[in-house]
């Protein structure tokens, strides 16, 4: 049973999660038909990230308060709506309200699916990394599904990407009357961990390492198709390729990264991610020709995402009676944080180039390095479902 919970958790971050995806994946056909500039472009990104992180930590608090897991459904059906809506957007301010209405609606499903999947993995790092995976999944089947859509139909075919999260939601309400699945936050936390305090210290380190880690991701997911087609040459298809190659490999890494935290620890995998990520991303900056560009993304994506589901677990034992809120801030920091500085690098790609622009992006993920490094474990709270992790790995 736990291990179809989980199944049916990580499909709902898939769905959820495409619409985050396909945000970027719309940027160069918004380009073409409505002649935006980078500086545009950027501005959407910031609607549909920067927006989040500051809203998605407010549904983490809600969660923890009284569960509230319906946000979850609610979440990626609002968040398709936004997506839909932004290709019938006439002006430059409605698209940007819809494409932020979309990250509202992303924001608002991660704090309660997160819970849920922690409930049903208990201490399992694999478990975790299985959740997250679907989201990165769902990111990356995004830019395939924009460019077969919107490229046949024009951005009016925006309304058939909504399709995904009505099936889910549909499927939501059938998996609710096969039983509900408990939820980590509420009442039920603060019985389990009367004796833990929140750790807000190293909780502030991990919130940095993220935020270093936010400004690279964001950027380089908005401007690598971009950095393809301008720099290098590459056709639109193959920059959709790269794209899609940048978050596969991240779901790799994901799912890899949670096996090596089962196994050695989670502080190995969050330790490799940052350090190996460093070269990875140099490789992006100097690739002189498209294919070392294209080894370069996979690379990336790969490291980047060896510390994700890790860094989940831990900011929710750092928090443990906050574990909505924990998993609403790393989340929402994650995947939102790089949207507030979009328009800062936008302008400096419209003045400086591409290049220079990642050139920059290199320098802030060094942040991310420092204080990623820095993060020392914690053990975690008992949990009724401790021993869950077995039934859901074997």
């Amino acid at each position: 049973m736990r291990k179809a919970q989980l199944g049916f958790l990580t499909g709902t971050h898939v769905v959820n999660d495409l619409y985050q995806g396909a945000v970027p994946a719309l940027l160069p056909f918004l380009m073409s038909e409505r002649h935006y500039s980078y500086a545009a472009v950027s501005g959407i990104a910031l609607a549909a990230t920067g927006l989040s992180s500051v809203v998605q930590p407010v549904f983490g608090m809600i969660a923890d308060r009284s569960g509230r897991d319906w946000l979850a459904p609610l979440g990626f059906l609002v968040a398709a709506a936004g997506i839909a809506a932004a290709g019938f957007a006439d002006s430059y301010p409605l698209t940007w309200i819809c494409v932020a209405v979309a990250g509202i609606g992303v924001a608002a499903y991660h704090p309660p699916a997160t819970n849920q999947a922690r409930a049903v993995g208990g201490k399992s790092q694999r478990a975790m990394s299985l959740f997250s995976v679907g989201g990165t999944l769902g990111s990356s089947l995004a830019p395939a599904l924009v460019t077969a859509v919107v490229g046949s139909l024009g951005l009016s075919g925006t309304c058939l990407l909504a399709v995904p999260a009505v099936v889910m939601a549909l499927l939501w309400l059938l998996n609710r009357r096969a039983g509900p699945v408990p939820p980590l936050g509420g009442s039920a936390a603060k019985v389990s961990t009367v004796d833990i305090k929140d750790d807000w210290r190293s909780f502030g380190r991990l919130v940095a390492a993220t935020v270093g880690w936010s400004i690279p991701y964001v950027t380089v997911t908005s401007l690598l198709s971009l950095y393809a087609i301008r720099e290098l040459h590459a056709s639109t298809a193959a920059a959709a390729v790269t794209l899609t190659s940048f978050t596969l490999a991240g779901a790799a890494g994901t799912v890899l990264g949670g096996w090596l935290g089962d196994r050695f620890g989670r502080l190995t995998p969050i330790r490799a991610g940052y350090l190996l990520g460093v070269p990875a991303l140099a490789g992006v900056v100097f690739s002189p020709a498209y294919p070392v560009l294209e080894l370069s993304t996979v690379l990336l994506g790969l490291t980047m995402f060896l510390p994700f589901a890790n860094q989940v677990t831990l900011a929710q034992d750092y928090l443990p009676a906050r574990p909505g809120t924990a998993s609403g801030l790393s989340l929402g920091l994650a995947m939102s944080a790089g949207g507030l500085a979009s328009p800062l690098f936008g302008w400096l790609a419209d003045a400086r180039g591409l290049r220079f622009t990642l050139g920059a992006v290199l320098a802030v993920y060094g942040v991310a390095v420092v204080f990623g490094t820095r993060l020392r474990d914690r053990v975690p709270p008992a949990q009724s479902s401790a021993n869950s992790s077995e039934e859901l790995v074997t």
